[in-house]
């Protein structure tokens, strides 16, 4: 006869996704997921298989939280470009954020980490960033089609640069110590939008 769980898996999912994002893919061993999630490593690998596969879990369920909010805030009715500026302006100001620079995204630390040599973690990667691009791009379409965006300006293009932007600012968050210098990069690529 089989046994039931003693843990709730989705609680040990949302706790390894805590600690992978504060610590990263590497620097998190088997023994301490043991110890953070309170469950035997038996268990563990019957229910999630190996870290990497608990890795892969934990990002999966990050990106489902990460992209309604942002969907959200781009289709709303009404002029686009004010959502536009205020998405880029609030992963600016998240990005500077004192919980931002120990955490960070965990798409982009994935990236950082992982995605030259994982080529799971980076399909991941590719689709959360292809899922923001075309969340971008739709709202650019709109803009455009609203008359906000010039007509010589290419909504595929800003997506894309915005795309790169926005990780960017993620990156410089974690790494500077000077908050001016997101700040200003994301101004600075907000004036491609007038």
């Amino acid at each position: 006869m089989a046994r039931t769980k003693e843990f709730d898996p989705d609680a040990a999912l949302r706790a390894a996704l805590e600690l992978f994002w504060r610590r990263g893919y590497e620097a998190t061993s088997m023994a301490d997921l043991v110890e953070h999630l309170g469950i035997g490593r038996a268990s563990l690998y019957a229910t999630f298989g190996s870290k990497h596969e608990l890795y892969l879990k934990a990002l999966d369920r990050y990106g489902r939280t990460q992209h309604p909010r942002l969907a959200g805030e781009l289709s709303r009715p009404g002029p686009v470009l004010p959502a536009v500026r205020a998405v880029v302006r609030r992963f600016a100001a998240e990005a500077t954020a004192a919980e931002s620079r120990e955490y960070g995204c965990l798409v982009t630390n994935t990236a950082v980490e992982l995605g030259p040599h994982d080529p799971a973690a980076a399909r991941r990667v590719e689709q959360s960033w292809d899922h923001l691009e075309t969340l971008l791009h739709s709202a650019l379409l709109r803009a455009r089609a609203q008359g906000e965006l010039p007509g010589d300006r290419d909504p595929a293009v800003l997506a894309r640069t915005l795309l790169a932007l926005l990780q960017g600012l993620r990156v410089l968050g974690k790494a500077s110590a000077d908050p001016s210098r997101v700040r200003d990069a994301a101004e600075g690529a907000l004036a491609l939008l007038d």
